[in-house]
Order: structure tokens, then C-alpha cells, then sequence
């Protein structure tokens, strides 16, 4: 059996490789893209460099259509370094929750104390139509996995930050809160399933995103979570579901959520 590399380390050893290619000791934070965030983001701040995930130690290219395959890092205008992930690894792709999380633990490596994470997703609410950018307040993990491994203990009560969160809606007062539920994936979740997270507390479903808040909180990481709406989950709409609304959703929320992430981008 082929011994398995040690993730923090070779999450140190993608830190190493990424400070080194831009030039700079550290940085200060991180936003890692979902499905239909990609176009708002394009030409936010000063691009210091854009590097292939690819080039950098334990990252392998995006699957999914609408992630890219790079990290750029941002100058902001208070002078501090942001790492911009354009695309991630999902669980239901097969290699391993340490792989999901290697893009948040590089980033805690190289330096980064908060964290802005976001993804597309399926909404319980139906004030929220497609294209609603919606605060995590709390998650639901139902992937059965986890990033950590041994007794590693990490305290979830306040897994999102309520002080990010008032942040955002100093930039977006109009920003509502809800509660986030992943599912495994790749399949799109039953009507059932959806019934299910409703009763637990969730009004958001996807398949990303708390394991990436687990491995922050893990690091010491502020996070702030925020969904993009791009549908009414299963069951709730009377429609099919596929990916390409899901891109859709994020082309006509362009405006607003290029202004949310330009205005944390002054203030993170």
C-alpha cells in the first residue's frame, strides 16, 4: 500500500511554492470560488499573478464546469494580499477529503486569517429566487467525511463569523442568513432529501463548503460563507435541475455580487 503524503505538510509545501512564485512572505486572506461566482470576480483588484493550481504542490485542475484551474493573488486597496482559488476539488470527485480542503490549508499556511467561501446551491426559501447571494449562518454535514483525522477537536459554534457577517451587510444590507446543508453529491438531492434538510434547519443545499469551513476553523480561520442561490431545491420549483442554470443564476447576479466582493475586498 503507497504511503499517503502528510496533508499539512504538503499543504506547507504548496504555501512554500505559492509565496515564492508571487514574491511576497504572506498573505492575509482567501476567497475560494463556487459555480457562478467566476465572472464576478474577473478583474477584481490588482493582479499581482495568476499561477495554474496545477504548478503548485498537491492541487489537481477543477472537473467541474465554471471552476477554473488557478490561484490569483489580489492587491487590495488597504495594501493586503488576497488569494483569489477560481475553482476547487468537490468530495464526490473521489480523491479524499484532504484533497477538498488543500486549497483552504495552503492558504492558512501562507498566512491567511480569514477566509471568504462561497458556492452555488439549491435554496429552501422561496423569497430567495435564483440569483439571491444568501450569508452562511450555520452548516449541516451530511457527507459523512471529514478533514480531520485523530483527536483533533475543533470547536464549530461559531464555524461562520458573525462579525464577517456584518461586514457583508455593511457592504450589502439586503444580505439574508441561512443554513447551509452539504450533501455528497454528484447527484442533485432527492425531494425527500431536501424535506430532510428543511426539517433539520437547513434553507440552503449543496456540495461543497463545510468541509472547507471545518479545515479553516481547524487553522485558526475566520470564515465568512456566502451561497448564491441558482434554483429552488428539489422538489419545491416543479422543475429539472442541471448545472447549466446553475451558471445562468451566477450570469445574472453578476452585478450584485461584483459589488459585494469588491466592497469586502476594500475591507477584509
Amino acid at each position: 500500500m503507497t504511503e499517503q503524503p502528510d496533508p499539512y505538510a504538503l499543504a506547507t509545501d504548496a504555501a512554500s511554492a505559492l509565496t515564492k512564485r508571487l514574491g511576497v512572505p504572506a498573505v492575509d486572506a482567501a476567497i475560494v470560488l463556487g459555480s457562478g461566482w467566476a465572472t464576478a470576480a474577473a478583474d477584481l483588484g490588482e493582479t499581482l499573478a495568476e499561477i495554474p493550481l496545477t504548478d503548485l504542490p498537491g492541487f489537481a485542475a477543477p472537473v467541474v464546469a465554471g471552476h477554473g484551474g488557478t490561484v490569483r493573488a489580489l492587491r487590495t486597496p488597504a495594501d493586503r494580499i488576497v488569494l483569489c482559488f477560481t475553482g476547487r476539488t468537490h468530495l464526490y470527485e473521489g480523491r479524499g477529503a484532504h484533497a477538498v480542503v488543500h486549497g483552504v490549508r495552503t492558504a492558512a499556511a501562507a498566512g491567511a486569517r480569514r477566509l471568504v467561501v462561497t458556492n452555488g446551491c439549491g435554496g429552501l426559501n422561496p423569497a430567495w429566487g435564483p440569483g439571491t447571494p444568501v450569508l452562511i449562518r450555520d452548516h449541516i454535514n451530511l457527507t459523512g467525511a471529514t478533514p480531520l483525522v485523530g483527536p483533533r477537536f475543533v470547536d464549530l459554534t461559531q464555524a461562520y463569523s458573525p462579525q464577517l457577517r456584518d461586514l457583508a451587510r455593511s457592504v450589502d444590507p439586503g444580505l439574508d442568513e441561512g443554513v447551509y446543508v452539504q450533501f455528497h453529491g454528484p447527484a442533485y438531492e432527492t425531494p425527500a432529501e431536501v424535506r430532510m434538510a428543511g426539517i433539520l434547519g437547513g434553507s440552503l443545499v449543496g456540495m461543497s463548503t463545510a468541509l472547507e469551513t471545518i479545515a479553516a476553523r481547524e487553522a485558526g480561520m475566520d470564515v465568512l460563507g456566502i451561497s448564491l442561490v441558482t434554483n429552488a431545491a428539489a422538489g419545491l420549483g416543479g422543475e429539472t435541475l442541471n448545472h447549466a442554470e446553475v451558471i445562468e443564476a451566477g450570469a445574472r447576479a453578476v452585478p450584485r455580487l461584483r459589488t459585494l466582493l469588491s466592497g469586502l475586498l476594500e475591507v477584509l
